[in-house]
């Protein structure tokens, strides 16, 4: 009532459209929902992350079933192996694989947590950066590709990363930093929107050309980066807490490393195309042979008619050693330190190579390229919400216990028992990690309807008011003459 009040009032001006706008939105009723859903899903979290009985999560420890649970896991993931052909192209990184990328390491992320694997903290570490590392990679292929720099991708990206996890945190009275992954991935995301759009500026406003501007934003970015977490200036994230000013520091290169992948993506797409991509690649140098397959790709051909399949022997061999190799050289030199704190002071800079050497493995054949596991894509999928619940659904009370439904699961009960124990946490949780995604997702998508809505009588008004001086120009242009 108040706002229809207020828009009768302001009638005819910006105001008043933008509050008529406001009322007449069809997307309240979708938004309010959503909300209520959100409301049920936060207070089961809550009455898990209060469940008693519970028992300590340091009396959990059982390196026997970590590995077992992997081990069950790739059986999983073997099972529900699919092929999608790409008879035109190779597609190095593509969606499904980098959602079963993410489901997979999320699985040991929350295990190790579950049965306190301390032995492989280097490994979690590597593949917490993995993630932020996909935070400036995936945006910076999007926003060099789209170069949409607008409130609409702000909003959206924001609420997608931090909607749930800031309600969640206020519903358990947890401080945000809990989660610390959000806080890195929100900014690593506007890390990297701004480094892509001074890219943007310097190749539009300053004429550079595509890889002069491209190069000179990321080394300003490395510059920006250098400056604050190598001088004093890193002291400055203590104000808002130790855990932040830790976290920061362990991944304070990852999102510019994948910026920096995101401009190689061209050249490493070049050279697959080259090693697996068929006739067309053997005849011709990597550059013309990606245009070909850019081409195909623009056609939206699905023939194979262009390009006959191959797989080169020797670059898919040489591929596979030099992954082995990455990886077996970080993990002798460093991954293999069990004290923490020695290790994590050289992780920022050396995290990119088993990273690199999984990637070099995971793609080294056309095959590998187009395969991937639908388990882990849809745990993939949910990765944002298993992190956030885990620490009250999975495990409660701030992730410092186990749960007990069961009775005789405790840390005394039979081990048949406690895995049946932590099957049922673990069907609840994942239920509930699902329905917060699309919960999440419904939210993001009507707030970015919302403010399309409420830019177009802005855009509207604009438009009215450069007529509007447009036209005075032209009347004191008359009475001059």
């Amino acid at each position: 009532i108040i706002l229809r009040v207020l828009a009768n009032y302001n009638q005819n001006t910006m105001t008043g459209i933008f509050l008529k706008k406001l009322i007449s939105w069809e997307g309240w009723k979708e938004l309010g929902l959503a909300q209520l859903k959100i409301a049920a899903i936060l207070l089961i979290a809550w009455f898990g992350n209060n469940w008693e009985p519970s028992y300590p999560r340091n009396d959990n420890k059982n390196p026997t079933m970590f590995w077992i649970t992997n081990f069950l896991l790739v059986i999983g993931a073997i099972a529900t192996m699919t092929t999608k052909s790409k008879p035109n192209r190779v597609v190095l990184l593509s969606r499904e694989q980098t959602e079963e990328w993410k489901g997979w390491m999320q699985f040991a992320f929350i295990m190790y947590h579950y049965y306190r694997m301390h032995s492989v903290y280097n490994w979690i570490r590597v593949f917490v950066s993995s993630y932020v590392w996909m935070t400036g990679f995936g945006n910076f292929l999007y926003f060099d590709k789209t170069k949409d720099f607008s409130i609409k991708r702000v909003v959206s990206m924001v609420i997608r990363i931090n909607y749930f996890p800031m309600l969640l945190a206020a519903a358990m009275e947890v401080p945000l930093d809990l989660y610390y992954v959000v806080p890195l991935h929100t900014e690593g995301f506007f890390m990297t929107m701004i480094t892509c759009y001074v890219s943007y500026l310097m190749e539009t406003k300053m004429n550079l050309s595509y890889n002069t501007s491209r190069i000179s934003a990321i080394l300003l970015s490395l510059l920006a980066h250098i400056l604050f977490y190598e001088t004093s200036a890193v002291q400055s994230l203590l104000f808002f807490s130790d855990e932040i000013h830790f976290r920061f520091q362990a991944d304070k290169y990852s999102a510019w490393i994948g910026i920096l992948c995101g401009f190689l993506m061209k050249n490493a797409n070049q050279y697959m195309t080259w090693a697996y991509g068929g006739t067309l690649a053997a005849k011709h140098s990597p550059t013309v042979a990606a245009a070909a397959d850019e081409e195909a790709e623009q056609d939206h051909s699905n023939t194979s008619s262009n390009i006959m399949p191959l797989d080169r022997t020797l670059p898919k061999w040489i591929q596979r050693f030099l992954g082995v190799l990455l990886i077996a050289g970080w993990y002798f030199s460093y991954g293999q330190i069990e004290d923490k704190y020695t290790y994590n002071p050289v992780h920022p800079y050396i995290f990119v190579f088993p990273l690199l050497g999984w990637l070099m493995i995971r793609n080294s054949s056309k095959f590998l390229t187009e395969t991937h596991s639908t388990l882990l894509e849809f745990l993939g999928q949910n990765t944002l919400e298993t992190y956030v619940l885990q620490f009250h659904v999975f495990m409660n009370h701030n992730v410092q216990y186990i749960p007990v439904i069961i009775p005789g699961s405790d840390d005394k009960g039979n081990i048949y028992v406690r895995t049946l124990n932590m099957l049922l946490c673990g069907s609840i949780f994942l239920v509930l990690a699902v329905f917060a995604r699309k919960i999440t997702v419904i939210t993001q998508t009507t707030a970015v309807n919302l403010v399309d809505t409420l830019q177009k009588p802005m855009d509207y008004m604009k438009a009215s008011t450069n007529d509007n001086e447009q036209d005075e120009e032209t009347t004191e242009c008359k009475d001059v003459k």
